[in-house]
């Protein structure tokens, strides 16, 4: 196979299986969190899990998000799903400081809920324009 810049790509999928039905985000060093069409958290990868440790970890699973939140965030949350529009922050929490990007995901698309991807950014964060 050749990637798009004209190189050859190795990729061992054989053990895997299919990059696409393979759970390559369950490792991925980023907290990603998906709930369904009303809030329920059907999926956590293993940094979401141990991110929400102390509010339950993988026992949120089948829980709403709505209940998680307090106001404002919770009519917030609530005013996303319903508008299906993405929500883009940085927090600062426990001195670690965090790009938080809530989105809708969709399959075929049907809009099916919200993903939340959560990483650990530097607290300086280098920024480029690049030229086309």
């Amino acid at each position: 196979m050749t990637d798009r810049c004209g190189g050859e790509m190795e990729h061992d999928l054989k053990k895997n299986g299919n990059l696409a039905t393979s759970n390559w985000w369950r490792e991925l060093q980023v907290s990603i969190t998906v709930c369904d069409t009303t809030g329920v958290i059907v999926e956590m990868n293993e940094k979401s899990i141990t991110t929400f440790k102390s509010e339950g970890g993988a026992a949120l699973v089948g829980t709403n998000v709505l209940d998680c939140h307090p106001e404002p965030a919770r009519t917030q949350l609530a005013e996303m799903l319903a508008d299906k529009s993405t929500n883009v922050y940085t927090i600062e929490k426990n001195g670690v400081k965090k790009l938080i990007y809530q989105t809708p995901w969709s399959v075929n698309g049907e809009y099916m809920g919200y993903v939340e991807i959560s990483l650990e950014i530097p607290w300086e964060l280098r920024h480029f324009v690049r030229a086309l």
